[in-house]
């Protein structure tokens, strides 16, 4: 499910439906959570966050990945397409 279309799918066509690639968000913001908060344990004292904190991470995620979309959907072209 979290198949990455680089390289090693060359000659693979990748299809995700809308929600598989929710699951993928969601799992990857989890991820580099759970790898914020170890840094921050590892550190020192890991603060206490309400659910501003996470709204406010997840908003960053999203405009943070954006330049990956544009390349991925809007710039890069299609073999094929006149």
């Amino acid at each position: 499910m979290l198949a990455y279309p680089g390289w090693r799918n060359r000659g693979r066509v990748v299809q995700k439906s809308f929600f598989e690639r929710l699951l993928e968000l969601l799992v990857f913001y989890g991820l580099v959570g759970v790898l914020g908060f170890a840094l921050e344990a590892n550190l020192g004292n890991r603060f206490p966050q309400g659910w501003e904190f996470y709204a406010i991470t997840f908003s960053l995620f999203l405009v943070l990945g954006y330049p990956g979309f544009v390349w991925r959907y809007l710039m890069k072209r299609r073999k094929g397409r006149a």
